[in-house]
């Protein structure tokens, strides 16, 4: 991995700046800088924070340091530092006017266009030296060293992270229908996924989902996942896994609710599309269990029925109070060796287990030594 520390100045930046409306892709410095990739997010900066750039950068304030990666025919694209470089550019090409500190009126603010800066602004705004680190090196080692300035405090998501380094056309189309703005993925789909697409969250998880579909997993699985596809000529075949994916989701527990959103239907699709599942019988079991209060992790249930693990559903457990009244109704004794202990020593437990019918009740409920507590089967 090479690391370089650069200036460029404004006067620089601006030349060739052009934004595409029909790709959203942004150019500047001479069409040898791509601001903004196609897999980059779109401009998000508001008001107050793109008079706080241009004020930078008049008053010659340090605005931070951009980030850029140098690729092999010579040209840059950004990593992090987009939404400044935007604000500059769009401001030089007089898009909107900002407020800056009157020099006639102390304390008071005049809105000034790039046209109408007062004397040696316009000078000062032009040299303004932008700070640029430009790395250079294998995936690997770019993904490692995008993390750590993650880590420094750069607001950038992981998989933004993995976008910068891993792009190729197949990226590129995979972004079309999982991140753009109305992406298909969010049109038809979004209701069961979380997190915000735009900032590469659907694309994070249905390649995470795709890569266990393919047997890859681990923290680095979603990375490995990208490396052995980025040669593909489309994103086709994850797009008909993500659909595959939620037509068996409906067949398998019908119509759509909101405990759906979110749950990792990729892995379960994965793990189960084979099993011989009776689709009326899961969604009746689930109509029960919505309406069992002993369930609190109501998401939880159509992994439980596919899984049988009770555990994950984070069944309802004694309060305080209950677990004072069963340790004075116990004489402070264990219900099942017999012997004293502290309050802090003891668990409440159930003594028929929810599996069978068990309720979170004083009439249902015990206190057992740590040691009988390990001993009894919970479910």
């Amino acid at each position: 991995m090479h690391i370089s520390k650069m200036e460029v100045k404004v006067s620089e930046l601006i030349k060739g700046y052009h934004e595409d409306t029909e790709t959203s892709r942004v150019v500047a410095w001479g069409g040898k800088l791509d601001v903004r990739p196609e897999y980059q997010r779109e401009y998000v900066y508001d008001d107050k924070h793109r008079d706080a750039v241009i004020n930078s950068v008049l008053q010659w304030f340090p605005l931070g340091i951009m980030y850029f990666v140098l690729r092999p025919d010579g040209s840059y694209e950004v990593l992090d530092g987009q939404q400044r470089i935007i604000s500059i550019c769009r401001y030089a090409r007089n898009m909107f006017s900002v407020k800056i500190p009157s020099k006639t009126l102390p304390g008071k603010f005049d809105i000034v266009n790039r046209p109408n800066l007062y004397e040696g602004q316009a000078q000062k705004f032009e040299e303004y030296p932008l700070q640029v680190y430009v790395c250079e090196g294998d995936d690997e080692e770019k993904i490692d060293w995008f993390q750590v300035i993650n880590l420094a405090g750069v607001a950038l998501e992981d998989q933004e992270i993995r976008n910068a380094v891993l792009h190729s056309a197949w990226l590129t189309d995979a972004k079309s229908a999982f991140s753009r703005r109305n992406c298909p993925a969010h049109k038809h789909y979004g209701k069961y996924m979380s997190g915000d697409y735009i900032r590469q969250k659907y694309l994070e998880t249905v390649f995470r989902w795709a890569a266990d579909a393919e047997g890859i997993t681990g923290k680095k699985a979603v990375d490995q996942y990208m490396m052995a596809h980025r040669e593909d000529a489309s994103a086709d075949a994850l797009w008909k896994y993500y659909e595959d994916v939620f037509k068996w989701v409906t067949k398998t527990f019908g119509p759509y609710n909101s405990n759906m959103k979110g749950v990792e239907w990729g892995l379960l699709y994965n793990h189960h599309k084979d099993d011989h599942l009776d689709p009326d019988e899961l969604q009746q079991r689930v109509k029960e269990l919505m309406a069992d209060n002993e369930v609190q992790k109501k998401s939880n249930i159509y992994e439980y029925l596919l899984t049988g693990e009770a555990k994950i559903l984070n069944l309802r457990a004694f309060d305080e109070a209950d677990r004072v009244t069963m340790y004075h109704r116990q004489g402070g004794k264990c219900a099942m060796c017999g012997l004293p202990f502290e309050f802090k020593e003891m668990h409440g437990d159930h003594i028929i287990p929810w599996s069978k019918g068990g309720k979170t009740t004083l009439d249902n409920g015990q206190m057992l030594c740590a040691k009988c507590n390990l001993k009894k089967s919970n479910y």
